[in-house]
């Protein structure tokens, strides 16, 4: 009798202690009842960027936020962004719940990053009248340069510039606008998102060569740690169950799913 009468003290203690760990997991993720996630779009897909159809996202990340906020059985409310540096500003203050986005050393002491679901890397487009092949040939004087403000992307050619500097601008149009109408002679983004826009700016190519390797990452807000082991546990379920892989495939890219080794 003894026995059991132990053991039932020791399930209920177990059922307590798991109602508020999901209890503190909730409070810390999803705090207005729903989880809201920052998605950063752009006029084309990629395996970062969602575009908009009929106002809604549809893309690699849209699907990883549909699929956590199934696991989490909580309604999801996607909230779009034109660049990564403003969805890092509202992860960090707390206006979303999660985001998606490139790692950087400089983000890392802003937020915390769970899991990488992809890995990518950051090159240039170059306009017909510039004569660079490769990224080296980009760091010339007199190379006018741009960026999207305030990212991975942008941080990591201003380290790598020597010759020249790179401007920012706010969003992938401006940027498009910008080589197109001849104010720019190299865009720096990631090659996965690169091949649509050089055929919207006649003339232009990639280079070759890559001046960034660079994970893309689930996130919550530092002091969360109940929500990072959350996200950290669907990102790594997700890659094992094929939930990243189907994300991929869906949006059209061959691309390998990050390593669960992080």
């Amino acid at each position: 009798m003894k026995i059991l009468k132990t053991c039932g003290l020791l399930l209920t203690l177990l059922v307590a202690n798991g109602a508020s760990a999901n209890e503190s997991t909730m409070k810390e993720l999803n705090p207005t009842g729903k989880l809201r996630v920052a998605l950063v779009f752009a006029p084309s897909m990629s395996i970062f960027f969602v575009v908009k159809e009929n106002d809604k996202p549809r893309g690699v990340t849209a699907d990883l936020a549909a699929a956590l906020s199934k696991k989490l059985n909580v309604p999801v409310e996607t909230v779009l962004f034109p660049n990564s540096g403003l969805a890092t500003d509202a992860l960090e203050a707390g206006n979303v719940d999660v985001a998606f986005m490139p790692v950087d050393e400089e983000r890392k002491k802003r937020i915390a990053f769970g899991p990488n679901y992809v890995l990518g890397e950051s090159t240039y487009m170059v306009t017909a009248a510039s004569p660079a092949k490769n990224v080296d040939e980009v760091d010339r004087a007199g190379m006018r340069v741009i960026g999207i403000a305030n990212t991975t992307t942008i941080r990591a050619a201003t380290r790598t510039l020597k010759n020249t500097t790179i401007s920012p601008v706010t969003s992938v149009e401006e940027a498009v606008a910008a080589m197109r109408d001849g104010k720019a002679d190299a865009f720096a983004l990631s090659r996965d998102s690169l091949p649509t826009y050089v055929k919207q700016v006649p003339g232009s190519r990639m280079v070759d060569g890559a001046f960034q390797q660079i994970g893309i990452a689930i996130a919550v807000a530092k002091g969360k740690p109940a929500a990072l082991a959350a996200v950290t546990e669907f990102m790594d379920e997700a890659k094992k169950n094929g939930t990243v892989r189907k994300a991929l495939d869906a949006a059209g890219y061959e691309v390998p799913v990050a390593p669960l080794t992080q």
